[in-house]
């Protein structure tokens, strides 16, 4: 990441469906310590937020599979990148930001 500096780092939340936080949200915020214990490889001492994630993963294939029509084996590959584009889309959508074009 030289000569790149992260301001910010959004990650998923795997919140139950019940709206309740269990060992998979401990497991995605000691990673997210763990992460920003590196700061030095992020460029600076970048804020982390958490977005919920729920129900990403099925949003994302029900548009590969209604306006994509894209099969099983090529939903597969796509739709990991997919969801975390949904995600952080949705994250800066709340925020009032749009991304800035790619430079």
């Amino acid at each position: 990441m030289a000569g790149r500096e992260v301001g910010g780092i959004i990650v998923g939340l795997p919140i139950n469906m019940d709206g309740t936080q269990g060992p998979r949200c401990q497991s995605v915020r000691h990673f997210a310590e763990n992460l920003l214990s590196r700061a030095d490889l992020l460029g600076g001492e970048p804020e982390i937020a958490f977005w919920d994630e729920r129900l990403s993963t099925v949003a994302i294939q029900r548009l590969l599979i209604t306006e994509a029509d894209m099969r099983r084996d090529k939903r597969a590959l796509a739709v990991d990148k997919m969801a975390a584009a949904y995600i952080l889309q949705g994250a800066l959508d709340a925020l009032g930001k749009e991304p800035e074009a790619a430079q």
